[in-house]
């Protein structure tokens, strides 16, 4: 791993050719004065999204990197592929659509900086979106998604829906992949001890193209993935720790 790279940002992206350019660039302003890479997954566009992605990088933009998926194989798969490839200590999840605000990302850095490798330490910052932007019908399936979860989980988390995630990439890499594992990250990093925090985030309209994931068309498999997780935190053992005896 490349230590001089601190954070690795991670963008699923399904037909966002319109969308990637200025959201690209945002994250240049608000990464500045960091170390950091950029990881855009194509995950198996139809549009423009690699055509764009490879002007983007031809045109100077050294810190990004771009995977491509030949078909489409959804938002978890693509964020782990990219966590497998990423040199960061930290990874930070973005949406593809231009929702998420990358000048939330150094706020959340602040609150893990220094943390890295400790084994006390933070893992996972979550974001909450304090000003949702989507449609009610959205609001509504996100606020009973939460509310089951919350109550089956005891996660923590009031948005566990929201594409910005702050993920130590070490702890990432240790959990379970299973498809649309990151809707449960939160579960999952407190299933293997891990503290984590939540932090208000900016929402924003979506400007161009349509949703890809996580529409209500996923509710049947969202209620499978939640009865699994809970299945898997009930057999968890990590909370004992082995106690070394001394001679």
């Amino acid at each position: 791993m490349n230590d001089a790279i601190y954070v690795s940002v991670l963008i699923p992206a399904k037909n966002e050719a319109s969308n990637l350019p200025p959201l690209l660039q945002e994250i240049r302003t608000a990464l500045a004065n960091e170390f950091y890479e950029v990881i855009v997954v194509d995950d198996g566009s139809t549009d423009e999204t690699l055509a764009e992605l490879r002007t983007l990088k031809e045109c100077g933009f050294s810190q990004l990197r771009i995977l491509s998926h030949e078909r489409s194989l959804g938002q978890s798969t693509s964020v782990y592929h990219a966590a497998k490839a990423a040199r960061g200590h930290w990874l930070a999840t973005l949406d593809g659509d231009g929702q998420n605000d990358p000048a939330d990302i150094p706020g959340m850095l602040a609150l893990v900086r220094g943390s890295e490798g400790q084994a006390g330490g933070i893992k996972l910052v979550a974001g909450h979106r304090v000003n949702r932007r989507d449609s009610a019908s959205k609001r509504w399936a996100s606020r009973f998604a939460n509310g089951l979860r919350s109550r089956l989980l005891k996660d923590a988390t009031p948005d566990t829906g929201c594409g910005l995630k702050l993920i130590e990439r070490e702890a990432f890499l240790r959990l379970p992949y299973f498809d649309h594992m990151h809707r449960f990250l939160p579960a999952l990093i407190r299933r293997h001890q891990g503290e984590m925090r939540v932090h208000p985030v900016n929402h924003r309209h979506r400007q161009a193209g349509v949703s890809k994931y996580g529409n209500l068309d996923r509710a049947l498999v969202g209620i499978l993935d939640l009865a699994g997780v809970w299945w898997l935190i009930r057999r968890t053992r990590l909370d004992a720790v082995p106690r070394e005896v001394q001679p």
